[in-house]
């Protein structure tokens, strides 16, 4: 076997191997004598075959790459030993010529990341404000959410809340058929069909329409985009919202610690306060990391992206399996392919990797490290969140995958508090 480096670059090394003849003809011999043992040829017992005839059957270069499918992970391992490369995930490998056997291995190596002077960083936190009327607007929302809905006898106004039966056809075919739906005016109101609830403003309980609507472009079933359905609806009750009066009983309505409607805004408040100053802390937070990120250089063999965008894509699809929706039907509503999408992710995942990578080189360089007691409440914090029992507790406690991964969140929490103080100015110029 001889090996040649012949660049580095993007943090990958680009290796050529070629095998000695001798050590294919070695593999090439060992695989037919294991495919012959499988092989019906006819005139010939099973492992009988001689090699000739058995590549004739099979194809000489289905056997070579039987062959090399045993012979190059180790010819692969020694090229790396030999010259002293660590690998950090799979390589990709391409063989080149058969004659000699030559192949070259890209080989993904430990990314290089260079901090620069973070300690020298000063950002200033935007001030906590709440929008004006915030806090009413709010009140208004719970006032509609505890809306008694009463029945009228006057045509459907915008607001209220209609029983209907529908009956639709597109080109014929069924679209909706639903008996006794329960459907709010609202102006804006997407579905069914955008148009849907003007056509039901001043119809009043026991009448009946027939009118066409035109599904929009992104309507998600692809196939009957901008196609005409033909809907016929009969109204079964109209009933308007009566709010509450904003009083005492009101509060109490909210939630029955509240005594009074000054108690309730209080309450409403601090919660839009603690909410902004959360948002506040994490745009700080990644302002900083930004700034840390802009400073350093950081090198890594593209495969990490790939295998965040892997992670992201899954993700996704996990998400859309939950909502109801399949991968094809996603596809087919945006009119993209996976690749497209998966390529729309490869930014995220491009700086999802390089701050991950700076902010493990902060942890390694500051020494932060957490405690088994951090650890355990973490784990136990996640367990109880997830309305976890004591024996999942304890599963999670004694699991070393589950602690590895808090203990790098929390390692990674810890930094990035850490350069939150140094940029905040809270850290003194000693102790940077």
């Amino acid at each position: 076997m001889k090996v040649t480096r012949e660049k580095t670059e993007n943090s990958q090394a680009f290796l050529r191997i070629e095998l000695e003849p001798a050590e294919v003809e070695q593999s090439l011999e060992h695989s037919y004598r294991r495919l012959a043992q499988k092989a019906n040829i006819p005139g010939f017992r099973k492992g009988k075959a001689p090699r000739a005839v058995l590549e004739r059957y099979i194809g000489k270069d289905s056997l070579l790459e039987d062959a090399l499918k045993d012979l190059l992970p180790q010819v692969y391992e020694k090229a790396l030993k030999e010259q002293q490369i660590e690998a950090i995930a799979q390589p990709h490998i391409e063989m080149t010529q058969t004659d000699p056997v030559v192949f070259m291995a890209t080989v993904p190596l430990k990314p290089t990341i260079e901090l620069g002077d973070y300690h020298g960083i000063q950002l200033t936190p935007e001030p906590v404000e709440l929008v004006k009327d915030e806090v009413e607007t709010v009140i208004e929302q719970l006032r509609r959410q505890h809306a008694i809905w009463e029945p009228v006898e006057r045509g459907a106004n915008f607001e209220d809340l209609v029983s209907l039966d529908i009956e639709s056809r597109i080109e014929e075919k069924p679209f909706i058929s639903q008996q006794g739906v329960q459907y709010q005016l609202l102006p804006d109101h997407p579905l069914p069909v955008p148009g849907f609830a003007q056509q039901l403003s001043g119809m009043k309980s026991g009448e009946e329409k027939e009118f066409k609507l035109q599904l929009p472009k992104d309507y998600p079933r692809a196939e009957l985009v901008r196609k005409e359905a033909q809907f016929k609806v009969k109204v079964n009750e109209v009933k308007q919202p009566r709010f509450p009066k904003l009083d005492k009983e009101f509060a109490r309505l909210v939630n029955p610690e509240f005594k009074t409607m000054a108690a309730l805004r209080k309450q409403v408040s601090t919660n839009l306060r603690l909410r902004a100053e959360q948002k506040t802390k994490e745009e700080f937070e990644e302002r900083v990391i930004d700034a840390v990120v802009d400073i350093s250089q950081v090198e890594f063999p593209p495969v990490l992206v790939e295998m965040e965008v892997d992670r992201l894509f899954a993700q996704q699809v996990r998400w859309l399996q939950g909502s109801g929706e399949g991968l094809e039907q996603y596809l087919s509503r945006i009119k993209k392919t996976e690749e497209e999408v998966r390529e729309e992710l490869r930014p995220l995942a491009t700086k999802r990797v390089t701050r991950s990578l700076v902010l493990g080189k902060i942890v390694e360089e500051g020494k932060i490290e957490v405690t088994d007691a951090e650890i355990d409440a973490e784990l136990e914090n996640i367990a109880q969140s997830a309305g976890g029992d004591k024996d999942k507790v304890q599963g999670l406690l004694e699991s070393p995958q589950a602690r590895s991964s808090v203990e790098q969140l929390l390692t990674t929490r810890k930094a990035i508090q850490r350069l939150v103080e140094i940029a905040g100015g809270s850290v003194d110029a000693q102790e940077k």
